[in-house]
């Protein structure tokens, strides 16, 4: 089930992981969004390397993507580790947390207040959340400050009051590892380490309120683990024992692991237990840390969007979800709130869209960019698309990606209002982008373009896009006329491209 590195410290028992694996496996074999038989058990296996189908996991982030269905991306209105927690596992198995059933769970962190609600352990495991996968954020520094902020007198931290609590002083220092060449952050870890030490049993262990738990050996174990400390470092060795001594005396073959040596095996300390050794295994044979992800590999193995689209076609998730005012009961309403609530296309104003508006060639080169998730270009192209201008790199990434051209070699004419037509043929060249197959000859567009009573008014550049458009259902096709050279309304293009990214799987 497992291939471990022999740890010094049990050596006799060099089997333990594989044992301890095979046992969370066994006993957790349909893992849920929770705390307990769910994200830390599925950290474990995967950061662990455990030999277990792949359906494994798949199933796990079925499970995920269905509760976050049902609770329509918010995991929990004040406790912010749920995000974190989920984030964690999800980036163990190589899957992106930023998209899970069209919502961003990383987003959440984002909110500094609504994170630090629960105190330091929000802020904890935010940053252990952010860290893992090296994910995008202006909060960093603010929650390393917040932490440092907590530190107690006695260098230790806690959820409350003035003394320090073993779990909590060694979850800060893994949230801190990262930073440790910071000179404010190599100061609070001194400390911190000298706390904890010092807080040590002879057992090698750690107590709470006078009872040592398994538990505060484990988080010990993967606080030196992260920050790269021998477990064997003559700070924590106290007596002869180590902390992973100390942890060892809780478990009982093919069982997991006690909470107390007093009481039976316990699922909870079963679980951190188990990925504290995966850290331990991973810091002896030279691995990246527990927390530290780069190496996850995509445990489960699908992907978002056609086999055949661009790779750097991006899936937008669901940010916040966003309706108007003025859309209720509009034909194009389902379509402008999924683009809004992705950030792909903006209102007019916070509460107005404005259906019935036209949108210039800009502002639509800049939704399609914005659908398609493309990394911003910089290159000049026209003479009329300047740097100061707001839609200048949207412009300058559409043409990179042959979704626009100019009116001329020089000039695009951003501020001109799009037609119909035109947004024919820039919705075909992201669709084609995406994956699919956009070319029809002659003859088949003109077939399929001959039931409308104008279409010989289009022009012959826009045939086989405008084709694509109403044979894929992009475009209405009960509609009598086409009307290439009319202005397009806002509502109708917001439901061309919620039909194409439909069609492309990216919704």
């Amino acid at each position: 089930m497992f291939v471990s590195t022999v740890l010094p410290a049990f050596a006799a028992e060099s089997d333990t992981v594989s044992d301890v694996a095979a046992y969370v496996y066994k006993t957790v074999a349909s893992p849920q969004v929770g705390s307990v038989g769910g994200e830390w058990a599925v950290l474990g296996l995967a950061r662990g390397g455990a030999d277990i189908p792949s359906e494994y996991y798949a199933d796990y982030y079925a499970n995920v993507e269905a509760y976050v269905k049902e609770c329509k991306g918010v995991l929990h209105t004040k406790k912010y580790t749920e995000y974190s927690r989920v984030i964690l596992a999800l980036t163990a198995i190589g899957k992106d947390p930023s998209n899970v059933a069209g919502y961003d769970l990383i987003a959440p962190l984002g909110d500094f207040d609504k994170t630090v609600w629960q105190g330091v352990n929000g802020a904890i495991f935010a940053l252990i959340a952010l860290d893992s996968g090296d994910y995008e954020s202006d909060l960093r520094e603010r929650y390393v400050d917040y932490i440092l902020q907590k530190q107690l007198a006695d260098g230790g931290f806690a959820l409350s009051g003035e003394s320090a609590d073993a779990d909590v002083t060694a979850m800060a220092l893994q949230a801190l590892a990262k930073y440790k060449n910071n000179a404010a952050v190599k100061t609070a870890i001194e400390k911190a380490l000298l706390c904890l030490s010092e807080m040590q049993n002879a057992s090698g262990g750690f107590s709470i309120s006078g009872e040592e738990t398994a538990e505060s050996a484990a988080q010990v174990t993967v606080a030196l683990c992260e920050l790269g400390i021998s477990l064997d470092d003559t700070r924590f060795v106290k007596n002869g024992n180590t902390v992973l001594d100390n942890l060892m005396t809780y478990y009982v073959n093919g069982e997991g692991f006690r909470h107390t040596h007093s009481g039976g095996t316990n699922q909870m300390a079963t679980e951190q237990c188990f990925y504290a050794l995966v850290a331990a295994e991973r810091l002896a044979s030279g691995k990246n840390s527990l927390y530290c992800m780069s190496d996850a590999a995509n445990l489960v193995g699908d992907a978002a969007g056609l086999a055949g689209k661009h790779a750097d076609v991006n899936v937008k998730p669901i940010v916040a979800v966003k309706t108007f005012a003025d859309i209720k009961g509009h034909k194009n309403q389902s379509a402008i709130e999924a683009l809004a609530s992705r950030k792909i296309i903006n209102g007019k104003s916070d509460t107005s869209f404005e259906p019935s508006a036209t949108m210039t060639r800009a502002e639509f080169a800049t939704i399609v960019v914005n659908a398609l998730g493309l990394p911003r270009q910089s290159k000049a192209v026209f003479a009329d698309v300047t740097g100061g201008d707001w839609y200048y790199s949207y412009i300058n990434t559409a043409y990179a990606y042959g979704i626009i051209k100019g009116v001329s070699d020089t000039e695009f004419n951003p501020g001109g209002t799009i037609t119909r037509e035109e947004a024919a043929v820039m919705v075909a060249r992201a669709a084609k982008l995406c994956g699919m197959d956009t070319d029809y000859t002659a003859y088949e567009a003109r077939n399929i373009l001959a039931g409308f009573s104008d279409y010989v008014k289009a022009s012959e550049w826009a045939y086989s896009s405008l084709a694509f458009c109403y044979d894929k259902g992009v475009l209405d096709d009960s509609a009598m006329s086409i009307q290439p050279k009319a202005a397009v309304t806002r509502g109708e293009i917001a439901q061309m491209l919620y039909n194409m990214l439909s069609l492309a799987k990216l919704l």
